[in-house]
């Protein structure tokens, strides 16, 4: 009886707890679709990076700095700073010239190609025979490489043997050939009074107007495809003129498409080089800050100024769209809805 209770009291007491359950460590769904989102937009983030931040950054800190083309490969990212660069673009001659060309360049262009877009979509907005065909020849001159455009322009426009000098002289009575891209300002008669025409200017925001119009054409004539039949034809039944349906229909609709167009075609025209480039070279009068940036980076071989003037005209168009979208985009908006 005594040993049994003496084994009893030797027995070690028996734990009560039981075995600790491992947890499920299986990621739930929420966690695998954000792995798999950040497994799709890693390329796109990284593609951005390198072609986009990494360029922005490098320009940033060139424009602080004293670097010549001959000397970059030898410098440091942080080294020879200084305030030089931006006091020779503000101070070197030409530059608020070249700032009021390419404000009036930028804007006549981007109003000149959202008309004529909208003017061409209004006009093939309705099915008629060959209608498919007229379409797409309107792509042509956004489609068409800017080097073959720019040199039909060219020959066309050549005081010695251009289409367009040709018809003048034999047609409109003109004493002389006209050089359109070399002449800086041109004198004709308006109602009695002489005016002076920025020739060349108004030759190259032309080329821009026609190049662009398919870009806004595209996108009004979609807008206008989605418009409801109905609501004109209830206008027509109204009594409504052409006029008056354009103007309290389809204008309204519009609004939106071409607010966004006037964006887009203005950060593009406001940065555009290629074209002023090949039909002038930025001369007699067509000097627009694109064409600048090049001549400090080509003739100057001043990587700094180059890229100092490039920030500033990147603060200008920063500058101007704060300016829209503080008082118009919601004025467009409400008008629209």
């Amino acid at each position: 009886m005594s040993t049994t209770q003496g084994a009893e009291r030797r027995r070690p007491p028996e734990t009560s707890q039981e075995p600790e359950v491992r947890r499920d460590r299986t990621p739930t769904l929420a966690q695998r679709e954000n792995r798999t989102g950040l497994a799709f937009v890693s390329p796109t983030v990284l593609v951005v990076l390198v072609v986009v931040v990494l360029p922005i950054a490098w320009t940033v800190l060139l424009a602080f700095q004293r670097a010549r083309l001959v000397d970059i490969q030898g410098m440091g990212l942080l080294s020879n700073w200084t305030w030089e660069n931006f006091a020779e673009v503000f101070t070197s001659p030409g530059f608020w010239t070249s700032l009021w060309t390419t404000l009036v360049y930028t804007a006549g262009s981007t109003a000149g190609s959202i008309a004529l877009g909208l003017v061409a979509a209004l006009a093939l907005r309705r099915p008629f025979r060959g209608r498919a065909l007229l379409r797409g020849s309107m792509l042509l001159p956004y489609v068409a490489p800017v080097v073959a455009v720019t040199f039909v322009w060219e020959i066309a426009l050549s005081p010695q043997f251009g289409i367009v000098n040709e018809l003048g002289t034999r047609l409109f009575g003109w004493d002389k050939p006209i050089a359109f891209l070399a002449t800086r300002s041109h004198e004709v008669s308006l109602l009695g009074w002489d005016v002076e025409l920025p020739l060349a200017l108004l030759t190259v925001i032309a080329f821009e107007i026609w190049r662009y119009f398919p870009f806004a054409f595209l996108f009004l004539l979609a807008r206008l495809q989605a418009v409801p039949a109905g609501m004109e034809e209830a206008a027509t039944v109204d009594g409504a003129t052409l006029t008056q349906r354009f103007r309290h229909i389809l204008l309204p609709q519009l609004m939106p498409v071409i607010a966004l167009l006037s964006v887009l075609r203005f950060i593009m025209t406001f940065n555009k080089f290629d074209d002023v480039y090949l039909l002038t070279g930025g001369g007699s009068g067509t000097d627009v800050v694109a064409v600048r940036v090049y001549d400090f980076l080509t003739a100057r071989y001043d990587v700094g100024a180059a890229a100092a003037q490039a920030l500033v005209l990147a603060a200008v168009l920063a500058v101007l769209l704060g300016v829209y979208f503080k008082f118009f985009a919601k004025r467009v908006q409400e008008e629209a809805s």
